[in-house]
């Protein structure tokens, strides 16, 4: 079942066209900024977009402007688990690593202990209002969900087209606290 919804959300969200993915991503970003959560974390986990996802740049170039520190996953495929390093310069600490995906450059990762994060940026394939969701498949983001403190903030960035009416979960899935498309924001909680 979670197969054929990623597949579906995947092709919906592949035709749209980049001047829709960056508009939509900054009306998001904008929404995001309004949330007294985001603007009152210092140590932020955010994703680097890749194919078609909501746009994060502007949201890093934000927290980087805000001297915030900006913490970025990096995926270890051999345990399945995520890693952090604080990004300070995106122009130049990045390069397409595990999955196509922007990670950074070996002599610029700066591991970051996941405890001192207070607010977690989420990506996904398809979400439901009670917060669930469905990512690429590797579990990565459940399993680091469920290893931090329960009091932080979960916020996942989707474009409306990624909602749906209900997700499968099991009990190891962990829902997020909010989810912000260019329309709304859920409440999850």
């Amino acid at each position: 079942m979670k197969k054929i919804i990623r597949e579906e959300i995947l092709k919906k969200r592949k035709a749209l066209s980049s001047n829709e993915i960056t508009r939509k991503s900054d009306k998001i970003f904008h929404k995001l900024k309004t949330f007294p959560s985001y603007q009152n974390a210092e140590n932020v986990m955010v994703y680097l977009d890749f194919r078609n996802e909501v746009k994060t740049n502007k949201i890093i170039d934000d927290l980087l402007e805000e001297n915030k520190n900006v913490l970025i996953p990096i995926s270890i495929p051999k345990t399945r688990e995520m890693i952090l390093s604080q990004l300070l310069d995106p122009k130049k600490e990045l390069v397409k690593g595990t999955y196509g995906i922007l990670e950074p450059k070996k002599e610029y990762i700066r591991k970051v202990n996941p405890e001192i994060v207070d607010l977690i940026i989420v990506p996904g394939v398809a979400f439901d209002p009670r917060g669930y969701r469905i990512g690429y498949g590797g579990g990565y983001y459940d399993r680091f969900l469920d290893k931090i403190s329960k009091n932080v903030l979960s916020i996942a960035l989707a474009f409306d087209l990624q909602i749906i009416d209900n997700i499968p979960n099991d009990s190891f899935d962990k829902p997020v606290d909010y989810i912000i498309t260019e329309t709304k924001i859920f409440s999850c909680k």
